[in-house]
């Protein structure tokens, strides 16, 4: 309930009550018992509130005879999360994403919209204006999520081309997932110096941003940012979200990064699993970074059974800085491709090549005495011809 509260509150709207009832199963009508529901207008009416929000989805008829019973707007958990989407949205893409996603949402709920006019009639000669209508604008709909699933498959391609130059590159690409408001955008602007807006608001971040992050072992790696997850996330959303998605089922690694100072920490790790597994990135490598240690109070009790059930995983603070090295040396040794051990030796009157080996090889040792420089690097194994000429000895792979 703090979760809708928090997402109404996202959305602008003002919380003014909240209530729970406690049934065996949903009632087909109007989802809550009929008494409860009469309870809950009255209450409605005497707060002047427009706007009732139920925190399971609603079918087309429950939402309409809910609206009928409460005189106001009626949404569920997954017109929220739309609602709030199509503010955050900025991009092209995420607007063509939201806009999917809505009409989606909509398409079975349109006969409410138009209720009040004539019925269709049995008979020849006998249709109504207000089923007339009704079949226009459903026909409208469908042809309009076929022209934004056409447009949503051309962005589909064009995120193909930059991820080819980058395998072309040899670059790793990591990529950030995690509960909404974990502190991903924060954390991607602390590792990289990016200006990606983050905020203390769930789904601050829609559209996806990459970044270029050097290790201090001398990789590049492509850092991206994604959208958040939520429990119960709509499963509309996640077809919609399939373009932007991708960057996570192509990412090498995936940072799961994680509140851990949240009271349902456990239940949000469990949430964030489950999405991944529907878009099918489970069972990728993943690095587990617990954030928000600086909010902990004292309660390291937490943190410890964290550490200690995700071996390899790093405690840090996105905000102080606080972990960010052992982030940056656990993120290297999980990215560590296969390298070129070698011992080469330059001639001083090529400070080219040992810009180039500076560049793109990590340097272990350097000696700058008599005719030439020595040194000791590890190179990716597809830039060893481009340094065959000073090849002095080959150490080992690593």
């Amino acid at each position: 309930m703090d979760e809708l509260s928090e997402l109404a509150v996202t959305a602008g709207g003002e919380v003014v009550g909240d209530g729970l009832q406690k049934i065996q199963a949903p009632c087909a009508s109007t989802f809550i018992g009929r008494g409860k529901a009469e309870e809950f207008a009255e209450l409605c009416r005497k707060a002047e509130v427009d706007t009732v929000i139920f925190d399971d989805e609603l079918t087309p008829a429950q939402s309409r005879n809910l609206e009928k019973l409460f005189n106001c707007k009626v949404l569920d958990r997954t017109a929220l999360i739309l609602d709030i989407f199509a503010q955050r949205a900025r991009t092209r893409e995420g607007k063509l994403q939201i806009e999917l996603a809505q009409l989606q949402h909509l398409l079975p709920r349109l006969t409410r919209f138009w209720g009040h006019l004539s019925r269709q009639k049995g008979g020849i000669g006998m249709r109504g204006e207000g089923e007339t209508q009704l079949e226009t604008d459903r026909r409208r709909v469908q042809d309009r999520i076929a022209r934004i699933e056409r447009e949503l498959e051309v962005v589909r391609r064009q995120r193909g081309t930059p991820r080819q130059a980058r395998q072309r590159n040899h670059w790793a690409l990591a990529s950030i997932v995690g509960y909404t408001n974990a502190g991903k955008s924060t954390l991607l602007n602390a590792l990289t110096g990016a200006e990606v807006f983050a905020e203390n608001k769930l789904f601050a971040t829609l559209d996806p941003t990459t970044r270029r992050l050097r290790l201090p072992t001398n990789q590049n790696v492509l850092l991206t940012d994604t959208v958040g997850f939520i429990r119960k996330l709509p499963h509309g959303l996640v077809e919609a979200f399939k373009a932007t998605l991708e960057e996570v089922v192509q990412a090498d690694l995936l940072l799961h990064v994680v509140d851990v100072s949240h009271p349902q920490v456990d239940q949000q790790i469990r949430s964030v699993d489950a999405v991944l597994e529907e878009i099918g990135a489970d069972g990728k490598p993943t690095l587990m970074v617990f954030n928000k240690v600086d909010q902990l109070n004292g309660n390291q009790a937490t943190l410890t059974r964290f550490l200690e059930q995700y071996p390899n995983s790093v405690a840090i603070s996105a905000t102080t800085g606080e972990g960010i090295p052992a982030l940056l040396a656990q993120l290297g040794s999980a990215l560590r491709p296969i390298r070129d051990f070698l011992e080469l030796a330059v001639p001083h009157d090529r400070p080219g090549v040992i810009a180039r080996l500076h560049e793109v090889g990590q340097v272990v040792e350097r000696h700058y005495d008599g005719d030439t420089a020595r040194f000791k690097a590890r190179i990716p194994p597809h830039l060893r011809d481009e340094f065959a000429p000073f090849l002095v000895r080959q150490l080992q792979t690593a």
